[in-house]
């Protein structure tokens, strides 16, 4: 349960370093010239965040200040901004590293980087999905304005504001999948790199900014304990009482037949 607050505190780190914005610009830069453009880029950078907070509040808080002021100047929709950016959100609780993997992981006691790896595929297809949808949706609409199209070294510079974001992710998720990290260690490891970018690379990070991701790392991570602790002694209360074997007793004498079920 360690990895909890580590991964929360380093979406913290991250946040506060305005690097959010900076992996919502450079996905704009690449695909914000097309029709729908703005929501294209708000799912991918919704992705991208996600594999560094884990929490699909943080990210979906996050991308609502970042990419709706945006959207609502070129003509989107309350209804589709709002959407893409709730719809994205949900990308945070599936791309790794996830913190209800990690909840779901400890509770029933399977291998938190099998998870991990389990999440990958699906959170592939809903950006996928989401994309498509995007699209049809400007296609159907043709309400949303254009923007310029970036120039290539308007993209490169981009990226390479983005790249802590990148770099961060990529030592996350290759060192779990790699053999180099457990995901406790691949945690302890992205709060250190987190620290280190924000405070010498980025020089963003001061001390009053370390104590309130602290401090807000450290309420997230107790509320979230909470709902474990009861979810662990509603379990037990329903393993001492026997509940489920009732249940089964009581379908299987009420029910004889298919027809009745």
């Amino acid at each position: 349960l360690s990895v909890i607050p580590l991964f929360i505190l380093m979406g913290n780190f991250v946040a506060r370093a305005g690097l959010a914005h900076e992996l919502f610009h450079a996905a704009y830069t690449f695909i914000g010239h097309r029709r729908g453009g703005l929501a294209h880029a708000t799912i991918a950078a919704c992705a991208g965040f996600g594999a560094i907070c884990g929490s699909s509040i943080a990210t979906a808080a996050t991308m609502s200040k970042v990419a709706y002021p945006s959207m609502k100047k070129l003509g989107y929709s309350d209804a589709l901004s709002t959407g893409v950016i709730a719809a994205g959100g949900t990308l945070g609780i599936m791309i790794p590293p996830s913190i209800p993997l990690i909840i779901y992981g400890v509770i029933t006691e399977q291998s938190i980087g099998d998870l991990f790896l389990a999440g990958i595929g699906p959170g592939i297809l809903l950006i996928v999905l989401f994309g498509i949808y995007a699209y049809v949706y400007a296609r159907m609409t043709k309400t949303m304005a254009k923007s310029d199209k970036a120039s290539w070294s308007e993209r490169i510079a981009a990226t390479r504001e983005s790249l802590p974001v990148l770099i961060l992710a990529f030592m996350i998720i290759g060192g779990i999948y790699g053999g180099i990290f457990t995901p406790t260690e691949a945690a302890a490891a992205g709060v250190g790199l987190s620290l280190l970018i924000t405070k010498f690379w980025l020089k963003t990070l001061t001390l009053e900014g370390l104590w309130h991701s602290a401090k807000d790392a450290l309420q997230t991570t107790v509320v979230i304990l909470l709902v474990v602790a009861g979810a662990k002694l509603l379990s037990q209360a329903i393993t001492i009482y026997q509940i489920p074997s009732e249940i089964t007793a009581l379908v299987s004498q009420t029910i004889a037949s298919k027809e009745i079920f």
